[in-house]
């Protein structure tokens, strides 16, 4: 469904939000007041844990199927690459993104939700970073703002990269109103910097939000060290996390040698060990649970939780929930035709997809009910994420999955990748470990140069972290073109866009309301993307 923005402003003027960079400021009915946080170590402790929860709130501005937090935003940064796609069957959700719509653009629901989600998550991140003076702090309040810092640096972090304005083959930064938008980001919000001033608040370019985010970073991370509290669970941030966060935002700036540092001791941090085939595949636990070794952060859909329905991450990415979308309607989290045939036979990540009945490993696939679903679900559909306990009849159980937000090979490529961009033989010899240890012995790189060696890595992320949201911001940090339409594909014919280097639609416009009440960013807006 397109929906235009302003038909859902038009009777919500006096809506309790307001999507501005001033959020920060207005207080939702369904939180506690700063005055009541700063009265009240409780409130603190239930504002502290309400960052994770609010990352699964449902219905954040809409009441569509695909507004469901932040895990509808891994969903939609997937849909926007080459490399997931749901087929179009009469209950498609996500059509808007992977059909780059007229929803994308500054004026429609689609492109609110995002924005809305987003600011939102930075609020519930504030609320905490207001209300606790690190000077004089209890090492449990200390632990406490330094993973409000990680949550607003990590939030941060994805907007910058969504909707900073990068050079591409069909849009220019140069704006209408006269302005270059080129490498600016976002409006940054933070209670304790007076100099902000809420209704003329810029966006920010790449270095000032690269410093803004650092400082987050290296505050989280003093602070952890200070209070030494170990995290009650992984949907909490902890050392590893932050090490991993800095190791992303080196990459998204190209300080390659400092992402390699930071990918590095984020793994010898979290303690984390890459999964084995085993757990990859395991029918019961496979995706599905944050106590495999290799996840350092997640979240945890629980059966109190609102999204607990049709309306969830396992609803429409487990093929085999006859519950949700995927498994019910047919709604097939599909691969990519190309990329799925740019795994070699014996990639035993390649039976995370169902294989065509021409291949070779056609049978071979883990089914948690074989019984039911093996020869019934389509080719290319995804096998990669589990239903709870491999449960298929209760909402309770079935939808209470974990999601990952960042797993330990992430780092192991990140290092890989960074660390050939200036030393290619190196980079070669990182990649090659990992694989030959971890997913298939006789791997080989047969790149020499760096840019051979850089797209190796970029493959390797894209298999391994298929359907989690972190592809999108390699291929506009890497100028990577997208083809969707080739002889033989398997995308919808809707959804069929060839690009030269980075696609325009990757440098999302932000929701024209930030400009009614933000005259800073009045005319700095990035250009609108649809198509159709």
């Amino acid at each position: 469904m397109k929906v235009n923005y302003k038909s859902l402003i038009a009777g919500a003027l006096i809506a309790p939000f307001v999507m501005t960079s001033c959020i920060e400021e207005t207080e939702p009915t369904n939180s506690v007041t700063q005055d009541q946080l700063g009265a009240s170590s409780t409130a603190i402790e239930a504002a502290i844990g309400g960052i994770p929860s609010y990352m699964k709130k449902y219905h954040v501005w809409t009441s569509e199927a695909w507004d469901f937090g932040y895990p509808a935003q891994m969903l939609i940064r997937d849909f926007l690459t080459q490399d997931a796609f749901q087929p179009y069957n009469g209950y498609q959700h996500f059509w808007q993104g992977q059909q780059i719509s007229l929803g994308l653009d500054a004026g429609y629901g689609f492109c609110q939700v995002t924005w809305y989600y987003y600011n939102l998550q930075v609020k519930a991140a504030n609320d905490v970073v207001a209300a606790i003076n690190p000077e004089g702090a209890s090492d449990y309040m200390l632990n406490g703002l330094a993973q409000a810092l990680a949550y607003r640096a990590s939030t941060y972090l994805d907007m910058a990269r969504y909707y900073e304005f990068l050079p591409n083959a069909t849009t220019s930064g140069l704006v209408s109103e006269g302005h270059d938008v080129t490498n600016l980001t976002v409006p940054i919000t933070d209670p304790t910097n007076p100099d902000i001033v809420a209704d003329n608040n810029p966006r920010a370019t790449r270095q000032q939000m690269f410093e803004f985010i650092l400082n987050d970073l290296d505050n989280a991370a003093a602070y952890m060290q200070k209070a030494g509290i170990a995290r009650s669970n992984k949907t909490l941030p902890d050392l590893g996390v932050v090490y991993g966060l800095k190791a992303r935002l080196y990459m998204w700036v190209e300080d390659y040698p400092k992402a390699a540092e930071f990918a590095r001791m984020a793994i010898n941090a979290s303690g984390a060990t890459p999964l084995t085939r085993d757990e990859w595949f395991d029918p019961v636990n496979g995706f599905n649970t944050l106590s495999t070794p290799a996840w350092m952060w997640g979240l945890q859909m629980v059966k109190e939780d609102a999204a607990i329905g049709y309306s969830c991450w396992t609803s429409f990415v487990a093929s085999e929930a006859q519950i949700g979308y995927a498994g019910r309607y047919h709604l097939w989290f599909t691969i990519d035709k190309s990329l799925y045939e740019s795994i070699p036979d014996n990639d035993w990540r390649k039976l995370s997809w169902v294989a065509p009945a021409d291949s070779p490993l056609s049978g071979q696939e883990v089914y948690s009910h074989p019984e039911l679903f093996k020869g019934e679900i389509d080719p290319y559909a995804s096998l990669k994420f589990r239903t709870g306990n491999a449960d298929l009849s209760d909402f309770n159980v079935v939808m209470a999955t974990a999601i990952p937000l960042m797993r330990v090979e992430e780092m192991y490529l990140i290092e890989a990748e960074a660390t050939a961009h200036t030393n290619p033989t190196a980079g070669k010899q990182l990649l090659e470990t990992f694989m030959k240890t971890y997913r298939y012995a006789d791997y080989r790189c047969n790149a020499t140069d760096t840019e051979g060696v850089v797209d190796q890595c970029f493959l390797q992320k894209r298999i391994e972290l298929w359907g989690e949201g972190q592809t999108f911001f390699d291929v506009k940090r890497l100028n990577k073109s997208v083809t969707r339409d080739y002889p033989g594909t398997n995308w919808p014919d809707l959804c069929r866009f060839n690009t030269v280097g980075r696609p325009d639609w990757m440098n999302l416009p932000i929701c024209e309301y930030e400009g009614d009440f933000n005259a800073g960013f009045r005319g700095y807006n990035n250009p609108d993307i649809g198509r159709q």
